[in-house]
């Protein structure tokens, strides 16, 4: 079983946002895809990022880029708390119920005394 099969609707729609992201910060046509992308601030290591990918694009396209990165890097982080606080409740939940089975095995082999 692949990761993608125990992915959760929520971490399915973070995976498939990431991947939008990415696909922005491939984009090389900036202009052609939104101006709003092009307005926003950028962090130094995204722009680097952004630079690396676009040697030859223009400022507005490495700004964008870089703000596509940023914004996968940060929905990529977000993926990986949800997915750990799942597992987290998921292991409690069994837990719990292994506790339960195990009380319940008690009580039996009480009474079968």
């Amino acid at each position: 079983m692949n990761e993608e099969d125990t992915l959760n609707t929520s971490e399915r729609s973070m995976q498939m946002r990431i991947a939008s992201y990415q696909s922005w910060a491939r984009t090389e046509d900036r202009p052609a895809r939104t101006a709003a992308a092009r307005r926003r601030s950028h962090h130094t290591r995204f722009i680097d990022q952004a630079r690396k990918l676009h040697p030859t694009g223009t400022d507005e396209q490495i700004a964008a880029a870089a703000e596509a990165l940023k914004k996968a890097h940060y929905t990529e982080m977000a993926r990986r708390s949800a997915q750990a606080r799942r597992i987290r409740s998921e292991m409690a939940q069994a837990e719990k119920q292994l506790r339960a089975a195990r009380a319940l095995a008690d009580t039996d082999d009480s009474a079968a005394a």
